[in-house]
């Protein structure tokens, strides 16, 4: 029976057979790798996967596609909204149970939910210790925002939040024709790889500072970021003469770490 994709999950089925073999290679799979894939679907990305890893974990919210993947010999099946998986927990669960695990970390990567990405990508950033890199499939949009450099126009929040703590490219254009249905929209891969010594740093008050900065993103950061930092008593040097889009992640970083 074929399964109807559902706007409510925001569903869009990936059937290109040449940019499915793309994407696996760029992912790169080695067997014995403990890797999860968020929103397997109609399992295109799953069976390559699979066949390269030997095993695969899968978190699937569709209870009917979950049924579906539990047919399969080689996937364990988390069926679950991913924004409430630990995946600290998983990962423990999936390295104990993994005889040939090949990193003390895991691999993630996924089709995600264009309607939710960012929450997504927010909330692994919260478990980033136990992930060795990601890949996803975004809005080519999005993932113009999260490699942007500074002074471009995609230049934003979500920039610096994922920068400070991710070496990121853009890996792979997927065109809406890929999908079934196609998107409105063009889509892309990202590679994110967490960095090995990130800058220890208040994650909290880097996201408010961000959140403050980019909040009127056309002012000068005096108009916005320095009346926040005026509360906070802070008696430092930072130029205040831009707009938030020219103040590179470092100086981001800096300034969160001598609040």
């Amino acid at each position: 029976m074929k399964h109807i994709a559902r706007k409510r999950f925001g569903q869009h089925f990936l059937t290109d057979g040449g940019i499915i073999d793309a994407i696996v290679d760029a992912i790169s799979p080695q067997p014995g790798q403990a890797m999860v894939e968020i929103g397997p679907g109609l399992a295109a990305l799953t069976q390559p996967l699979v066949e390269r890893l030997g095993h695969l974990t899968v978190i699937e919210l569709d209870r009917d596609l979950a049924v579906r993947l539990r047919e399969h010999p080689h996937l364990s099946v988390v069926e679950s909204d991913v924004l409430k998986v630990d995946f600290g927990a998983l990962a423990t669960h999936m390295l104990a149970s993994s005889e040939a695990a090949a990193s003390p970390k895991i691999r993630v990567v996924g089709n995600l939910p264009y309607n939710i990405s960012t929450p997504i990508l927010f909330h692994l950033l919260a478990q980033v210790d136990v992930i060795e890199d990601q890949h996803f499939m975004l809005q080519k949009e999005v993932i113009d925002r999260m490699v942007a450099k500074p002074a471009s126009s995609d230049y934003s929040r979500l920039s610096v939040m994922l920068q400070w703590r991710y070496e990121m490219a853009n890996v792979l254009f997927v065109p809406p024709e890929s999908f079934d249905p196609p998107p409105r929209v063009d889509s892309a891969v990202v590679r994110m790889v967490p960095l090995a010594t990130p800058p220890v740093v208040n994650v909290k008050t880097l996201e408010t500072l961000v959140q403050v900065a980019f909040s009127q993103r056309r002012k000068i950061l005096r108009n916005t970021l320095g009346k926040w930092l005026d509360e906070k008593g802070f008696a430092g040097q930072f130029d205040l003469q831009r707009r938030a889009e020219e103040v590179p992640v470092a100086e981001f970083v800096a300034l969160a770490q001598a609040v």
